[in-house]
């Protein structure tokens, strides 16, 4: 069991008067990622902690745990559906009219092993939680990390990216899906994202990492009865919720990982990565496709 549980988070790095936004915070991973960071920031002037998740009281329920467990009473909860990029830019405007700074951003809401459907703006679902709406809040939040540095983005992919591949022909899946496939593609995506993200962001303070949190305990395969069994099943063998947590903290906490910005992080170290992963002209394109399917200019 001590095995399969993984790295942990080493760094001592506390986070007084911090401002950080975690999606999907409500349950799982993200989870415990705030309550660490909330415990890292309880001490005047408290860091703020925003819980950005779909189901806002799922997200008062664990901010309430949060602020009794951590002592920290800056741990907010705001409405993001990442599925509808009205609700994207609705969190953006309201979080930018609150707070002047952000110093950490962790995409980690995600889906998984959906049956085919759409996000409210027609993309295939996979793709538009997993990639393009990360992408698009990175993107309406990205000035104010660059006005809060040293800040980071921290973005969830997983081990899976090796199995995917961005069909640029077919994104949507609309000639051939796979539920199990288009997740794969989707955690793709975000390690490319990642990657031409770091590209663009050299010399302004911002740097970015792509995490494999690992084989998790939550609620991430509940569309798929098959891995719930398998997970019920191996449970000594997956890792809880706060062993999931550990690469995310470490990518967001620990010094010195600077030059590392755009790589990927497994076990709270840098790990290898597919050969399409580390495909610069694919990171580009996909890019540029994401910005003429969300209808957005990112330079």
């Amino acid at each position: 069991r001590k095995f399969f549980a993984g790295g942990v988070c080493r760094s001592n790095v506390q986070l007084p008067g911090k401002v950080v936004v975690i999606t999907g915070a409500n349950t799982g991973i993200g989870k415990e990622t705030a309550r660490e960071l909330a415990r890292r920031g309880k001490s005047f002037p408290f860091s703020r902690v925003y819980i950005a998740c779909r189901d806002v009281l799922k997200g008062e329920s664990a901010a309430s745990e949060i602020r009794a467990d951590t002592k920290n009473s800056q741990v907010l909860v705001r409405k993001l559906d990442l599925s509808d990029t009205k609700s994207i830019r609705a969190f953006a405007e309201g979080f930018l009219a609150e707070e002047k700074h952000l110093h950490i951003l962790i995409n980690n809401a995600g889906v998984m092993m959906c049956q085919y459907s759409k996000t409210a703006d027609g993309f295939e679902t996979h793709l538009g939680v997993n990639h393009l709406g990360h992408f698009l809040l990175t993107h309406l939040l990205l000035e104010r990390l660059k006005e809060s540095t040293p800040s980071r983005v921290v973005n969830l992919s997983s081990v899976l990216h090796h199995v995917g591949k961005i069909r640029f022909h077919d994104l949507q899946g609309e000639k051939r899906y796979s539920r199990g496939f288009a997740y794969c593609h989707s955690k793709l995506a975000n390690v490319l994202f990642t990657r031409e993200l770091a590209r663009r962001l050299q010399g302004t303070g911002v740097t970015t990492y792509a995490v494999h949190p690992g084989v998790v305990s939550s609620e991430l395969v509940r569309h798929s009865f098959l891995l719930c069994l398998l997970w019920r099943i191996f449970s000594p063998f997956v890792k809880s919720a706060w062993e999931g947590a550990q690469t995310s903290l470490h990518c967001a906490l620990a010094e010195g990982l600077e030059p590392l910005s755009g790589k990927y992080f497994s076990d709270c170290k840098r790990n290898w990565v597919s050969a399409r992963g580390r495909d610069n002209k694919t990171a580009e394109r996909l890019w540029n496709v994401s910005c003429e399917l969300l209808g957005i200019q990112w330079e």
